[in-house]
């Protein structure tokens, strides 16, 4: 981010809930929710905001896994690896979506922000395995080609958009 964060949108979330430390995970959803992760520049705004300190902020944004800390794409792609998916060939899968991407387990998101590939334990779909989501919408009994196919969907999606994040 840059040194002049625009704060307009944290303090429309801020407006639509109690100054108080309740409302912590609501409004830091929204603004994952806006930003696709947490902007550092957002705690020390919202702890004041609430009247909390600003670690004990950070703290919650840490502990809980949803909450991220560094930017994800516009889609979101997630590949189970739980039993019933990596029997059944959900590593491939990822496989091809990180090659198809130039991404790795160390590197989630792709340079441009479009795309964020991540495994999760379970997406609780095991008899449709293997299943992935794109932003949330499953897609059941994946294959390494059906990912390809997929993908290449999604990309052309955004070349007719011009490639531009919101």
């Amino acid at each position: 981010m840059n040194d002049q964060f625009d704060f307009t949108i944290v303090d429309q979330i801020l407006e639509r809930y109690p100054k108080n430390e309740l409302s912590t995970i609501a409004i830091l959803q929204d603004i994952q929710e806006y930003y696709h992760y947490l902007p550092q520049e957002v705690f020390p705004h919202v702890a004041a905001a609430i009247g909390v300190g600003e670690a004990r902020l950070f703290g919650v944004a840490t502990f809980y896994e949803n909450f991220s800390l560094e930017p994800k794409g516009k889609y979101v792609i997630r590949c189970c690896d739980g039993t019933a998916c990596h029997v059944r060939g959900s590593l491939p899968i990822l496989k091809k979506l990180r090659d198809m991407l130039g991404l790795s387990e160390g590197k989630k998101t792709t340079d441009d922000l479009n795309f964020t590939v991540e495994t999760v334990s379970c997406l609780g779909a095991c008899g449709l395995a293997p299943v992935m989501t794109v932003n949330g919408e499953v897609y059941p009994g994946m294959t390494p080609d059906q990912a390809e196919a997929l993908l290449k969907k999604l990309q052309d999606s955004l070349a007719k958009e011009g490639g531009q994040n919101e």
